[in-house]
């Protein structure tokens, strides 16, 4: 690894550290003493709106996911990032900078869900900053990264059938569980169910348009045995883990709200997603152990 390279994701990540403590906590602590409002939208539908702290003006079904979403980044994100880099500093191997690019990657998404799909607010440009800083950290760590040491570190066969079945499973289940959606409301003829307020919906695009296929890319590279596909797959494990966590802790935040989730979604959606991270904590695992220490 170039020496200029490793210093510059160092202070790229540092920079993520410090404008997502800024962004999650603003979003998770701040409050106006404003109260919840109706609006009519832009389909004459009417949205209840938040009306307090940071989510203001955003709906009132989507500000406790943000703000779980927050509590997430906050409370895990930030301090994993923060042992990402402290190993990869100490150590140099493939192992940990690999570690540390999967784990910028959570906040690049969580800085493009922010950037693009939250209401404008105080906060707009740290958000510009933070998805801008966290998009080139993963950019430059990924093309740090030694491809073939990467695919010669793993010198004992992993699980593949199971990873196989997990990533084409993920990527399906990232359209099976948002394109009904997008379905009902062509053949209907009006907008997203929960559009609300929004002119789109950022996750559909993220999961269904970045994500998913993502996952297939993986599959096909490490059947190849290709080092990218083993960086793709700690990459896509390690945000699965995290959407693992954030899921249920959105839903508690929605149950603080008054909001209440329908069994159906619970299963389909939450509980989907819960399993899929037990399966890549168990796979992630798995990649470290399986890789040597260079």
């Amino acid at each position: 690894m170039k020496p200029g390279k490793v210093n510059t994701i160092y202070i790229l990540s540092v920079l993520i550290i410090i404008l997502s403590v800024i962004v999650s906590s603003t979003g998770l602590f701040y409050t106006t003493g404003g109260k919840a409002y109706d609006f009519v939208n832009q389909y004459g539908d009417t949205v209840k709106i938040y009306g307090d702290g940071l989510y203001s003006h955003d709906s009132y079904f989507k500000a406790p996911i943000l703000r779980g979403t927050d509590f997430t980044m906050l409370f895990f994100a930030v301090p994993a990032l923060a042992i990402a880099l402290i190993l990869d500093i100490r150590k140099k191997s493939i192992k940990a900078k690999m570690f540390l690019t999967s784990v910028i990657s959570v906040f690049t998404y969580y800085s493009a869900s922010l950037s693009f799909g939250v209401t404008y607010n105080l906060l707009h440009l740290v958000y510009i900053a933070l998805f801008s800083v966290s998009l080139f950290a993963l950019i430059t760590a990924i093309a740090s990264m030694d491809l073939k040491k990467v695919a010669d570190s793993i010198d004992t066969p992993l699980p593949y059938k199971g990873i196989y079945t997990f990533l084409a499973f993920t990527g399906a289940a990232l359209t099976a569980a948002w394109l009904p959606d997008i379905i009902s409301s062509l053949v209907s003829g009006r907008s997203l169910g929960l559009i609300e307020i929004y002119t789109t919906e950022i996750t559909y695009v993220l999961d269904m348009g970045i994500i998913g296929p993502a996952a297939f890319i993986c599959l096909f590279k490490l059947v190849k045995r290709n080092g990218f596909g083993y960086v793709l797959l700690s990459i896509l494990l390690t945000l699965c883990i995290t959407i693992g966590v954030m899921i249920p802790l959105q839903t508690v935040f929605q149950s603080i709200a008054g909001i209440e989730t329908p069994m159906p979604v619970l299963i389909t959606k939450v509980g989907s997603f819960v399993v899929l991270s037990f399966f890549a904590v168990y796979f992630n695992i798995k990649l470290y152990v399986k890789m040597k220490v260079n």
